[in-house]
């Protein structure tokens, strides 16, 4: 039974396409930001005429004063969350601008968190645990995958623990996104093929999600069938004008998508393996997910079927379990092409895989999933994908 949706929650303005970046400082001063803190990594900030160098040069245009914190990590952490708190206090600031992909959105929202609705994020993971709204927050995206500048979720790790938390609030989406895609056609091909894949798994997951409607299927079918015409152009030539506006295109998308109607046990145990072994997420979820959903073909097979067909499978004269089949040897095929490495590539240990289905059950993203497991289940599906 599909649950109805009765809202749909995005940013207030998504800025999109070559050269919208430049409208950011306009944007600020509209919005009447005097401080914004930027939150980004430090790579992006060494950048030459990077996406921060840009950010820096519109919102000067503009006469908008700004901060920094630039020390944001893969997998962003709780002392990233702590001391970006820090930077914001110590420069008067009076909103955040982050810039970069998911770690990058993510950080910036924990630190709004914090510094709204108390000092320990950890305490507030779950879905819909905020009281009281951010501070003003502007994404600029970098990455065409993660989508967090479009969404609800801020993915937390905490260091102590190895546990990676995901805090769900409508109070987390952005005011205002910017994607603009060129300044993705430097991202490196590893990154480029982790990011795709992880926007791949956002439509996947959300299109047999049991929260979907008709409107957020509209959205996973267009992201999945671009993904699966533009990522391999993109991960072939990042120059690719066209396959990288696509592929920040089928991005958005996915976000429009499982930000409403959520993820599954993909997202849930790949936070798992990136918050156990500080793993790429793209390539965690890539690497689960044709286990995964063939675990889960059983409990929607016409949309399988339907998935197949959305990544150009020819399913003709075939019965509905060959056509949904059909969808995993695409979705293996997809990851070998890019390059995505397996699980024990990315330092899974079997003997950590009853902790991580335990953790796995309790992330916010499991619910949705379409066919309901137990703890030995998701260990199963861990050993699998290992072995595969």
């Amino acid at each position: 039974m599909v649950e109805p949706n009765t809202d749909f929650m995005m940013p207030n303005v998504n800025f999109f396409g070559p050269g919208v970046i430049s409208k950011i400082g306009d944007r600020a001063k509209m919005l009447n930001m005097k401080k914004p803190l930027i939150v980004t990594g430090p790579f992006l900030r060494q950048m030459e005429n990077g996406p921060v160098k840009q950010t820096e040069a519109s919102l000067k245009a503009a006469g908008v004063d700004y901060a920094f914190y630039d020390q944001v990590e893969p997998n962003p952490k709780v002392r990233n969350v702590e001391a970006g708190k820090q930077a914001y206090y110590d420069n008067n600031c009076d909103s955040i601008i982050s810039v970069g992909g998911g770690s990058s959105h993510d950080c910036a929202k924990g630190i709004g968190i914090v510094l709204t609705n108390g000092d320990d994020i950890t305490k507030l993971a779950g879905i819909e645990t905020l009281e009281n709204p951010l501070p003003p927050l502007f994404a600029v995206n970098t990455t065409a995958g993660t989508a967090s500048e479009i969404t609800r979720h801020a993915v937390i790790t905490n260091e102590e623990t190895k546990l990676k938390f995901v805090v769900i609030s409508w109070r987390n989406v952005p005011l205002v996104s910017f994607n603009d895609p060129l300044l993705m056609l430097d991202i490196p091909r590893g990154l480029t093929a982790a990011t795709g894949m992880d926007a791949l798994t956002h439509c996947v997951e959300s299109y047999v999600s049991t929260h979907r409607n008709d409107i957020t299927d509209a959205q996973a079918i267009q992201g999945i069938k671009l993904i699966s015409k533009y990522l391999p152009q993109a991960y072939a030539d990042g120059h690719n004008v066209e396959a990288r506006t696509k592929m920040a295109e089928a991005s958005l998308l996915a976000g429009m998508a499982f930000n409403n109607a959520d993820l599954g046990y993909v997202h849930a145990m790949a936070h798992q393996l990136g918050g156990q072994y500080d793993a790429p997420h793209g390539e965690c979820c890539a690497a689960l997910m044709p286990t995964v959903e063939k675990w889960n073909i059983v409990s929607a097979p016409e949309r399988f079927a339907d998935i197949a067909r959305f990544m150009g499978e020819n399913v003709d004269g075939l019965s509905v379990w060959d056509a949904a089949q059909k969808a995993i040897d695409a979705l293996q095929r997809m990851s070998d092409l890019v390059g995505i490495r397996t699980v024990k590539q990315l330092g899974a240990k079997p003997e950590d895989f009853e902790l991580l289905a335990e953790n796995a059950l309790k992330d916010g993203n499991a619910g949705p999933n379409p066919r309901k497991g137990s703890k030995e289940d998701i260990v199963a599906l861990f050993k699998e994908a290992y072995n595969r």
